[in-house]
């Protein structure tokens, strides 16, 4: 999954945290064959509070943010909001999702990629506006940029959305990525995030409503300029050889952590399904010099700084969470 915890200080951040697991068999329609839902879901609340309570309680969350707006990123955001009262920042789509659960609007914050948002003492996020996988003839539904314009209306009959990504979770007009810049007290370190992307379409303008978002790659290029960045520390990200021979002569980082490849069915609570397979991916940065580090449980943790990255225990939390350790 994309979901992730970042602690930086005092400053938590949980990005993409899904929890609730929505049956495989919930969905139909459209190429993606996840066009529609049978019925409306609710969030597993009781699972995104066992969470939250092993990550240290309400006070460990304090932002929180969504790369785009999927049922399987966005669908436990108002849930993690309702718990900590954190504020949020993503696509108009999570915003208006966010609402139809009863989170004030002014919790929500819309970013459409090129904002500088100081997120904390010492920690700015650049925002870029990204895409989202696959590509216009394969899986219209799922990759085209789609927000929604108006909250989602709830379940009369129980509550509860629509998790289609025709339907209540569009994508929220493409993708959203993060670039962190942290001052750290030895010196400057940096990270870049996304959740998803399609190699098809990275050098072409995202346009929603007749408004042109710019191309994800030049996009790229502006956050980083703007950052006064020419190479980060870290990428987390998705994609594959075709998205990462394009994205590292951009990032040039030192090390990779990929996120996103183990399914959307399994649930949480049964831990990381599959390890991470590199394949090509992993010959090609071999070759760049960016080094590999692929989790092998939910709930892995490093350090990031200036001197590098590093694998730091964090058996505490698996265990709170019955993840077996490895």
């Amino acid at each position: 999954m994309a979901k992730l915890h970042y602690q930086v200080g005092g400053t938590g951040i949980v990005t993409d945290g899904y929890i609730t697991r929505i049956p495989q068999d919930a969905f139909f329609g459209g190429p993606s064959g996840l066009a529609s839902t049978r019925r409306a879901y609710q969030p597993d609340g009781d699972a995104v509070r066992s969470v939250l309570d092993a990550l240290g309680g309400p006070s460990a969350v304090t932002t929180l943010l969504t790369g785009h707006s999927h049922w399987d990123h966005s669908f436990d955001t108002a849930t993690w909001s309702r718990l900590t009262g954190a504020p949020m920042f993503g696509s108009r789509t999570t915003c208006l999702q966010v609402q139809a659960e009863a989170i004030p609007a002014d919790r929500c914050t819309v970013v459409e990629g090129g904002e500088a948002v100081a997120v904390a003492r010492g920690l700015t996020m650049y925002v870029v506006r990204w895409n989202h996988s696959g590509d216009s003839e394969r899986n219209p539904e799922q990759h085209d940029p789609v927000e929604l314009y108006a909250a989602p209306t709830p379940d009369p009959g129980g509550g509860g959305l629509r998790a289609g990504v025709a339907e209540d979770f569009p994508n929220g007009g493409g993708s959203r990525g993060y670039l962190f810049v942290a001052d750290g007290p030895d010196g400057r370190f940096s990270w870049f995030q996304q959740s998803s992307v399609s190699a098809a379409d990275i050098d072409m303008p995202i346009v929603v409503g007749g408004v042109d978002h710019g191309a994800p790659l030049a996009n790229l290029e502006a956050a980083m300029a703007d950052a006064g960045l020419d190479r980060v520390d870290l990428w987390i990200g998705t994609g594959g050889y075709p998205v990462a021979s394009r994205v590292v002569p951009v990032l040039w980082p030192d090390y990779y952590l990929p996120i996103h490849w183990d399914g959307l069915w399994e649930p949480f609570e049964a831990g990381l399904s599959r390890l991470y397979a590199g394949g090509e991916p992993e010959a090609y940065f071999r070759d760049v010099g960016v080094e590999l580090t692929p989790p092998a449980q939910f709930m892995d943790r490093w350090r990031l700084d200036v001197a590098g990255l590093e694998p730091v225990n964090n058996d505490g939390v698996k265990n709170a969470l019955g993840f077996a350790t490895r």
